[in-house]
């Protein structure tokens, strides 16, 4: 199923549309952007780290598993995977929240979210074809971008409401691929903190789902001072979440008419029907408290957000005082969108150390 005109020109070839959607993502700029974006550590931290890019294919990856032995459409939660973070901006989630407090502080209708600008990334910034913007993807995946696994009711997207249906949830794969994200996200994030020396690991064990995953490394005859302790662990947590995940979906989704998975909504009101146990749900929130208390707060962390934060500040100060600090291209765009929205576009697109770059040149620093 398609939308309508304004985003496709809709021509067979010998892959599947989500397939094609999938390719014509990985070779745009904007996913290879993402290797150099970060995702929880800054990217010149060093090389081992998580990036928005090393992310979107851990993501890609569970989420293809679990479509897979779901039945469903693995090309589409492969499609979504891999576009879901285009939109995210340098710096992590405070570059997004910075970008979204200078723009609504300086007069604009609406601040800076990235399910939505990952969409007009996908629609609009990226020029591919002379008869329109974007990379003509298939409903399917923008819905799932946009929407992730909730609706999303936002009062500058009315005019795209009829199309992608705000209050209703999206399809079962762009609900997968939201899960994927997240059993992604907090065994990454555990990994790197571990590696980094930020999160104690007598102290993550001390969390439900830590001790459960801790019994399970045990049986590979390893404890928490062995040298691949870490590795075991991570990979145990994967390997759980992921077979809790579709012992108990698989029962949902095999009573769910799948002939036609894109136009089967479900109402805001309908529960989701895949997901975790429930106690497993409960273990997942507790641990992801953990990590917002130990390893996201922690304060080698915050002084690098604060970095990127005054980067980003600075930038946007730049650039609006002086038109003329922008490239002829962002400047060219002028004439069509509001000043303030070019800038922001300029500065979401750009990776960590090109913004750091820019910043240093702009202030002498």
């Amino acid at each position: 199923m398609r939308a309508d005109s304004r985003f496709y020109a809709f021509k067979e070839d010998f892959r599947d549309p989500f397939a094609r959607d999938r390719d014509r993502i990985i070779h745009s700029s904007s996913f290879r952007r993402l290797e150099y974006k970060t995702q929880v550590f800054l990217n010149h931290e060093g090389d081992y780290f998580r990036t928005r890019l090393t992310h979107s294919l851990e993501v890609s990856q569970i989420a293809r598993t679990l479509a897979k032995t779901l039945g469903l459409k693995e090309s589409l939660c492969e499609a979504i995977a891999l576009a879901h973070d285009l939109g995210h901006t340098p710096f992590g989630h405070i570059g997004g929240d910075t970008l979204d407090e200078l723009l609504k502080n300086s007069g604009s209708k609406f601040g800076f979210d990235h399910n939505f600008q990952s969409f007009r990334v996908l629609t609009k910034l990226e020029k591919r074809y002379q008869e329109f913007d974007g990379l003509n993807l298939t409903f399917g995946t923008l819905e799932g971008v946009l929407k992730h696994s909730t609706p999303y009711k936002k009062n500058f997207l009315i005019n795209i409401d009829s199309i992608f249906h705000l209050d209703k949830h999206p399809s079962i794969e762009a609900m997968i691929v939201d899960r994927a994200d997240e059993i992604a996200y907090i065994s990454a994030d555990i990994d790197d903190g571990i590696k980094y020396g930020l999160i104690d690991i007598d102290n993550l064990l001390c969390e439900p789902l830590g001790r459960r995953i801790d019994e399970l490394t045990k049986k590979d005859g390893l404890n928490s001072k062995d040298r691949l302790y870490r590795h075991r662990f991570v990979a145990n947590l994967i390997t759980f979440l992921v077979e809790n995940f579709i012992g108990y979906s698989r029962k949902n989704v095999e009573q769910i008419n799948k002939s036609e998975p894109l136009c089967s909504y479900f109402s805001s009101s309908e529960t989701i029907p895949v997901g975790f146990e429930k106690n497993i749900e409960t273990e997942i929130k507790m641990l992801k408290k953990y990590l917002f208390d130990n390893l996201y707060r922690h304060e080698k962390i915050a002084k690098k957000m604060y970095s990127g934060k005054q980067c980003i500040k600075g930038l946007f100060i730049a650039f609006t005082e002086d038109i003329n600090l922008l490239p002829k291209k962002e400047r060219e765009l002028l004439s069509q969108k509001t000043k303030n929205r070019v800038i922001a576009d300029y500065i979401a697109s750009m990776t960590d150390r090109y913004a750091i770059g820019q910043y240093h040149e702009l202030y002498g620093i």
